[in-house]
């Protein structure tokens, strides 16, 4: 049962366009959880779109817990 709902998740973000590497992991780093993947591809998406490093990114999102202002901020002083 719950794989069908990993593999539900999974499907539902890949319909937004995000890479399928991209979705695994994300679910993987937040334990499966769709909602905090969803938020964590957002924004890695809006900050690559902003020309930050995608593993500077990843980086400080787990760092700072998807919280976009302060990501942003440790983003612009490294």
């Amino acid at each position: 049962l719950q794989f069908l709902s990993y593999l539900g998740a999974c499907d539902r973000l890949l319909k937004q366009g995000y890479e399928e590497g991209q979705v695994e992991e994300a679910m993987e780093m937040f334990q499966y959880s769709e909602k905090q993947a969803a938020e964590f591809l957002h924004l890695l998406a809006q900050f690559n779109d902003m020309g930050f490093q995608q593993n500077e990114i990843k980086e400080v999102l787990l760092l700072c817990g998807n919280q976009r202002e302060r990501a942003l901020e440790e983003l612009v002083m490294k």
